[in-house]
């Protein structure tokens, strides 16, 4: 079993950085808020704008690529750390559902859950999130980069959109972030098979 720390523990912890303390970036905590797919705030009263510090650091990266590459251009996270009882109320609110798909099962866990994974996209230089093709938490076959040549060759994303898409994980992949096949905007900090045994799971 990994080692495991209470949401309300983090502030404590050295493991463990505030967003704030992360220059360049843009924070919206979609749930933190009533604009995600469950419709309401799931993070009250709980702060969970950390990150492991491993993720912030990568993150900085992140930061810096784009300003030598997209001058202009900042990130902007959607979500960052999400502790596992939030993880849990997520599960149960697609329950019965093809949606759930798109989560990790409560046992095993998301990486969202040891601050070392990031939903993530990117604003242009007027503040205007990139138009990626679908919006963050959009819970259909558009959202999936594995089908992103099909999309394209049949007009339902357009090569401008692709590129967008590319230029968010060009930035991701050289800090060592992993992206997923079914949300262009999950990353994850490194190998999820590492995390989950090295890395302390918040509750």
């Amino acid at each position: 079993m990994s080692k495991t720390l209470r949401s309300e523990e983090i502030p404590a912890s050295p493991d463990f950085r505030h967003l704030a303390s992360i220059a360049g970036i843009a924070v919206d905590l979609r749930y933190a808020t009533p604009h995600n797919f469950v419709g309401r705030d799931l993070y009250s009263p709980l702060d969970c704008a950390w990150l492991h510090r491993d993720a912030a650091a990568a993150v900085e990266s992140v930061v810096a690529w784009l300003a030598a590459r997209a001058p202009g251009h900042k990130v902007l996270l959607l979500d960052a750390l999400r502790p596992h009882r939030v993880q849990e109320q997520l599960w149960d609110a697609l329950a019965g559902t093809d949606l759930q798909m798109y989560l990790a099962p409560p046992e095993r866990g998301s990486i969202h859950s040891f601050g070392m994974a990031v939903d993530i996209t990117i604003l242009d230089p007027l503040g205007r999130e990139l138009d990626m093709g679908t919006g963050f938490d959009d819970m259909t076959p558009l959202s999936h980069p594995a089908l992103e040549g099909e999309h394209l060759a049949s007009g339902a994303l357009t090569a401008v959109q692709v590129a967008n898409r590319q230029l968010l994980r060009d930035a991701m992949f050289q800090a060592g972030f992993v992206g997923i096949n079914s949300e262009w905007w999950h990353f994850d900090c490194g190998d999820r098979v590492a995390v989950r045994r090295d890395y302390t799971r918040v509750l």
